[in-house]
């Protein structure tokens, strides 16, 4: 198969399975988006989405979380993990955009980056799912099956996220990457991999096979 024909395949087939697309973190607004996809480094959303609920109760804007010091934030985030780094990131984060944004999450990639703990895959998906505006953030499982699929190289995420970008329509980008997320957890998980329930990936490995065989 050709790169394009792989493209038109993944896209067919994740529209086929996932057709409406559930957002993994629990959220109700940019800020607590934010919060959550903070949280969400090295740790999953189901432990995130068990937390996320807990803080926000004491705090969900960035106004009543600087009334918490760090400490009380941190022995709330404790189950998510990197909580020492986490707590200062959120505690920073919200005196920023007190101060420097009206108390509002900002909508540019720029603004987003220079927050404290905010990397460009969190500003991705605060910029994809909070705003709308076309992003592409790959975690470990875009980044394993764009490699799988032959689609990059597998070098680095910062590749994976440019041949993302190059290969699919940037009207599909949103959906996109959340469909491939929800299909590396339920086909093609990094342990336990069963090739024979990865539809996706068999399909695009026996039609090259197959491709390679009439040329030769």
């Amino acid at each position: 198969m050709t790169k394009k024909e792989k493209v038109s395949f993944v896209m067919e087939e994740l529209d086929r399975l996932y057709p409406e697309i559930p957002i993994p973190l629990d959220h109700k607004d940019p800020y607590t988006l934010l919060i959550a996809v903070l949280l969400s480094a090295q740790s999953t959303d189901v432990r995130v989405n068990q937390i996320t609920p807990l803080l926000c109760k004491k705090a969900d804007t960035p106004q009543q979380m600087i009334k918490l010091s760090v400490e009380q934030i941190r022995d709330i985030i404790k189950p998510v993990g990197l909580s020492p780094m986490k707590s200062k990131g959120i505690y920073g984060l919200s005196h920023i955009l007190i101060n420097e944004h009206q108390g509002k999450v900002p909508k540019s990639f720029e603004a987003l980056e220079a927050l404290p703990a905010v990397g460009h895959k969190t500003a991705s998906v605060v910029m994809s799912q909070a705003f709308g505006v076309p992003a592409f953030p790959v975690d470990t499982h875009i980044h394993r099956l764009m490699y799988r699929w032959g689609l990059s190289n597998g070098k680095s995420v910062v590749q994976t996220e440019r041949d993302a970008k190059r290969l699919f329509p940037k009207n599909k980008w949103n959906e996109l990457h959340l469909q491939i997320i929800w299909y590396g957890r339920e086909y093609c998980p990094a342990r336990g991999w069963n090739v024979q329930n990865d539809i996706i990936t068999s399909t695009i490995g026996r039609k090259s096979v197959i491709k390679k065989q009439i040329k030769s």
